[in-house]
């Protein structure tokens, strides 16, 4: 048996949305790309095409995402949130301006009593990012 290079991944659970999520993730980081992508068939149980697994990654962490083919009465919470360090206040301006689209802002940029420059949003997927202007 091969050894797993990460042991714990992240795990985004999409109704629909997977792919589209994914390449919009993969278009913000310039590092970014798409590993693998297995999709449902005419079989289903979800819908042809749509996102059995797949996998990317976003500035060396990996991510797997699927498109659920059973509706859930749950969805993403802020509880749990992917934290970026930005090199630059260009990079945080830029990551916060797109990943607030459509969005919601929970913490706006600012300087807070643990950052110099920080900001929180949910993207219009519901997935929270804390974006942070690395020291």
């Amino acid at each position: 048996m091969a050894a797993v290079s990460h042991k714990i991944t992240p795990f985004l659970m999409f109704e629909g949305q997977a792919e589209e999520a994914m390449t919009f993730y993969t278009s913000l980081f310039d590092d970014a790309r798409v590993l693998d992508v297995s999709r449902y068939g005419d079989e289903g149980p979800g819908a042809p095409g749509s996102v059995v697994r797949a996998t990317f990654e976003l500035a060396g962490q990996r991510v797997m995402c699927i498109d659920s083919h059973v509706e859930h009465a749950f969805g993403f919470t802020p509880a749990v949130s992917l934290f970026v360090e930005c090199d630059s206040d260009a990079e945080l301006e830029r990551l916060h301006g797109a990943l607030s689209e459509g969005g919601e802002e929970l913490m706006p940029l600012g300087s807070y009593g643990f950052s110099a420059r920080f900001g929180w949003v949910n993207d219009r997927f519901g997935v929270s990012w804390q974006l942070n202007l690395a020291a």
